[in-house]
């Protein structure tokens, strides 16, 4: 045991003598190690320089450069998966050329946006799809322009807020700094102020997609209101008159408000009191409806749908600078059959008669009259028998089974009708 202890430590004292007779050797070698870690750390892990890595290019056209720049950073969602290769100035704007690692998937329907970090700049490319599923994109695929954005240039920002800033009228500004210096809860409101506007930002913030599609669609709305000013103004004026009448009418109003309750409570009164009568009305108004509803059709036969109303047709007569109107001269004709008369009011269902010939023997009515239809010679059928009780009516009708039963007044109703 204690030999070999011995042993290993005459090979470590020999092993420190022989590197340090060496220490300058040793020295360069440990010198030009630190350099390859230095260097292979620099290329790999802060230049990204992957040369054993396989990667495929995809070319994303975009309206302008957005501030991007060679070997600047693609991501999907925000995770890098490589670099911006070139950019290549086209007729249509620039073409960017993303070269990215071969192991990540892209559908081909994504999105890509140019992106900033930071306000500074720092602009990467940034694909965004809906779904995982495919296809994918490949080697020498191609993003149109339509399913590409860039950032708002510094340029278009400022045109935009300057007419955001013309819109505000300074003296409402200093109006408003003036009634938060009144107290000396003004700077906590401001603050309250501030604070509700950064959680309005957040909130829209989370949702991002809505409140786009909500800014890009009420363009449409605000730009039919501009067109519409004339009209608004006007409407804003007859507003203006309306209220400034109802304005005169207050006193009105006051009353109203004041003697409705008393109203109110005498009908609440009066329904009570009469209750029991006011079940047997309503009653009745249910059984009245019932008839009214088998009486439909008739009311619709009534009162056709394709007629106008007497007031369209009265002012159907005024027209062409004049009254207009139609009358007929001549006399309709009636005739005598010499029968007893009924009463249009009677509701049996009598037998009809059966010798109607009409009186009259002058020969320029009922020109085409049974009267006077031509006959053989010797035919005295145009007018009754000799002696003909002139009352007689026919037979009765024979019945059958599918003969309807007319009594006096009628067939019965479906109902009982009310007594």
């Amino acid at each position: 045991m204690i030999a070999s202890t011995a042993t290993s430590a005459n090979v470590l004292v020999g092993l420190v003598r022989a590197a340090h007779r060496r220490q300058v050797w040793l020295s360069v070698a440990g010198l030009a190690l630190t350099l390859v870690v230095a260097t292979a750390y620099l290329l790999i892990g802060a230049l990204r320089v992957t040369p054993f890595a396989s990667s495929y290019r995809v070319s994303v056209q975009l309206p302008e450069s957005g501030g991007l720049l060679p070997n600047q950073d693609v991501a999907l969602r925000g995770v890098r998966i490589g670099r911006v290769e070139s950019l290549q100035i086209t007729d249509r704007g620039v073409n960017a050329v993303a070269n990215i690692t071969s192991t990540v998937r892209i559908p081909a329907s994504a999105v890509a946006h140019v992106s900033a970090l930071s306000p500074a700049g720092e602009q990467f490319i940034n694909f965004e799809a809906a779904s995982d599923a495919g296809p994918y994109l490949h080697d020498g695929s191609f993003i149109a322009l339509d399913r590409t954005t860039v950032p708002v240039d510094l340029a278009h920002l400022l045109e935009g807020a300057d007419g955001l800033l013309a819109q505000v009228d300074p003296h409402k500004v200093e109006m408003i700094k003036k009634e938060l210096s009144l107290s000396k809860e003004g700077p906590a409101k401001l603050a309250a102020i501030v604070d509700g506007g950064a959680f309005l930002l957040s909130t829209l913030d989370s949702v991002l997609p809505q409140t786009t599609s909500i800014i890009k669609t009420s363009r449409v709305v605000l730009t039919l209101a501009a067109d519409k000013n004339a009209g608004l103004a006007a409407s804003t004026v007859d507003l203006n008159r309306t209220l400034a009448g109802v304005a005169r009418m207050q006193g009105g109003y006051r009353r109203l408000t004041e003697e409705s309750p008393r109203a109110l409570s005498g009908a609440d009164n009066l329904l009570a009191d009469n209750s029991d009568t006011m079940v047997q009305l309503l009653g009745s108004t249910a059984t009245m409806a019932q008839l009214l509803y088998l009486r439909v059709p008739a009311l619709n036969a009534l009162f056709p749908n394709y007629r106008g109303s007497v007031l369209d047709a009265f002012a159907s007569i005024f027209h062409d600078n004049g009254i207009w109107g139609t009358a007929e001269i001549y006399p309709r004709y009636g005739c005598d059959y010499g029968t007893p008369a009924h009463s249009p009011t009677s509701a049996d269902y009598y037998e009809p008669f059966m010798y109607t010939y009409c009186r009259d023997t002058d020969p320029g009515v009922l020109i085409r009259g049974a009267k006077n239809a031509p006959r053989p010679g010797g035919d005295d059928t145009a007018g009754p028998p000799p002696g003909a009780d002139l009352g007689r009516q026919t037979d009765p009708t024979p019945r059958g089974r599918f003969t309807v039963p007319t009594p006096y007044g009628g067939p019965p109703l479906p109902i009982e009708p009310p007594h």
